[in-house]
């Protein structure tokens, strides 16, 4: 069952997450087959997307989705996932092209999405119950380093999201096969009065925080990806942290875990094809005999025959005003 675990290191400003999706990484995966089999290493950057984006959900209180996408100008045009408040989530992408081939199953983010070294990755916090006139907030960090040299996985780059966006040191290990989609997150947290330690000389306890948390984070980054694949959480905490006071919350899983979900609907492909107009829908309507939409995330195929059309475009709803509403 998929899972994840929040902790704390006692008496320092450091937490920590770990999230292993199973069950519902699988059923991402099931549902793609549907509509067009990824490739491996494409296969692979979701895993770590979708791992990655419930950690980061669950690392901020927002009554909201939490949207990652990865663009940029390589075969792999974007792929994005999406978590909900409830941890659940899905994934998906749009492909151009073939992926370079390769023996391992693994292509870097340059072959894969940064080819040109112009892609970027992109965090939306889109709020569930927006106030008139409120927009998403969105982040944009490259795919490369401030030396402009390309960032070769996904970790690499939501690092650097966080240190320029969130302002805290962080230390990512994600791992993906076609089984398991895993990650483990440990981040520093600012201490009362950090800011005015920089004008000035740094406490000496100060310093002593700054070496706890380098010296936690080097042990995560010692982390294997087959150990955070194969092992247990249970397991992983014990290895890598047993010399430290680690207080671990309940475990997240079932109804309050990681779970896929998609939130498409027959309404809202509805209101996507009013949307296009009448004139448009109907002139597929007489190319195709009926208009079938599928949703990429899921698989499901929401099919409209010239009846369920007519219905769509009834006169009060061409003199309807639109609706002040998401969809």
């Amino acid at each position: 069952m998929s899972e994840l675990h929040k902790f704390l290191f006692e008496g320092l400003p450091v937490r920590g997450m770990l999230v292993r999706l199973t069950d519902s990484w699988q059923e991402v995966l099931r549902r793609r087959e549907a509509a067009g089999h990824f490739d491996a290493p494409l296969r692979r950057l979701l895993g770590e997307m979708s791992a990655a984006g419930v950690l980061m959900q669950s690392n901020i209180k927002f009554n909201g989705a939490v949207i990652m996408q990865i663009f940029g100008d390589g075969p792999v045009k974007v792929a994005v996932t999406e978590v909900q408040p409830d941890l659940s989530f899905r994934s998906t992408a749009k492909v151009v092209g073939e992926l370079p081939a390769t023996d391992n199953g693994r292509l870097p983010l340059s072959e894969m999405v940064n080819v040109h070294g112009r892609g970027r990755c992109a965090i939306t916090l889109d709020p569930k119950d927006r106030l008139p006139g409120q927009q998403p907030y969105q982040g944009v960090v490259p795919l490369n380093d401030a030396a402009h040299q390309p960032l070769h996985d996904l970790a690499s780059v939501l690092e650097q999201y966080m240190r320029q966006s969130e302002q805290l040191d962080s230390k990512l290990v994600l791992a993906a096969n076609d089984e398991v989609a895993a990650g483990l997150l440990i981040q520093r947290l600012p201490v009362e009065g950090e800011a005015n330690l920089a004008q000035g000389e740094r406490s000496a306890e100060d310093m002593d925080l700054a070496d706890a948390y380098n010296r936690i984070s080097h042990l995560a980054s010692t982390l294997k990806e087959e150990e955070l694949l194969t092992l247990d959480a249970d397991t992983i905490l014990h290895r890598l942290f047993w010399e430290e006071d680690v207080r671990r919350f309940p475990a997240m899983q079932g109804a309050n875990g990681p779970k896929f979900a998609c939130s498409c609907s027959r309404e809202r492909v509805g209101d996507m094809l009013k949307g296009l107009g009448k004139e448009e829908v109907d002139s597929i309507i007489a190319e195709q005999g009926q208009v079938e939409i599928g949703c990429d995330f899921c698989g499901l195929h929401y099919q409209f025959d010239p009846i369920d059309v007519a219905e769509l475009f009834t006169e009060s709803d061409v003199a309807a005003p639109a609706a002040d509403k998401l969809q």
